[in-house]
């Protein structure tokens, strides 16, 4: 960020960073957790496994020499933050199809995710159509 420009963000800014650090060791957490998971658990459940490196990219923007090395570090860091989230999140989807292949109910406001469609997900209320897309005992 460049202060001489906004210089009216820098006291914001340094303000705020504090918070935007402190998830780091939260997320190494959730990636080693969540990497764990599906090394386990996926083959038990013939899931194919998500490709971190297809969600988590780092380095790309450190190499742009137009930036500071401390924009670089901090580029790594939110490539980091939210591709794991995205990779987390697609490990959890993977999951929840298996378990629960259920659509959630429609509710006004309520972002659903669209890979529920696609991956054709049971319709809600339906026990007929989950029964033919998952048979009658999914697993448990």
């Amino acid at each position: 960020m460049n202060y001489r420009k906004f210089p009216e963000r820098a006291l914001q800014n340094l303000v705020s960073i504090p918070f935007i650090w402190l998830p780091l060791p939260f997320f190494i957490m959730l990636d080693i957790v969540g990497s764990i998971y599906q090394e386990v658990c996926f083959p038990l459940y013939g899931l194919e496994k998500v490709k971190r490196s297809d969600y988590i990219l780092i380095r790309d923007r450190a190499k742009l020499e137009y930036l500071t090395t401390v924009e670089k570090f901090n580029c790594m860091y939110c490539g980091y933050g939210n591709g794991l989230l995205l990779y987390l999140k697609e490990i959890a989807g993977r999951t929840e199809k298996y378990w629960c292949g259920i659509t959630h109910q429609k509710k006004v406001g309520f972002i659903a995710r669209p890979d529920q469609i696609a991956a054709d997900y049971a319709k809600y209320g339906d026990e007929k159509d989950l029964k033919e897309k998952y048979g009658e005992h999914r697993g448990y």
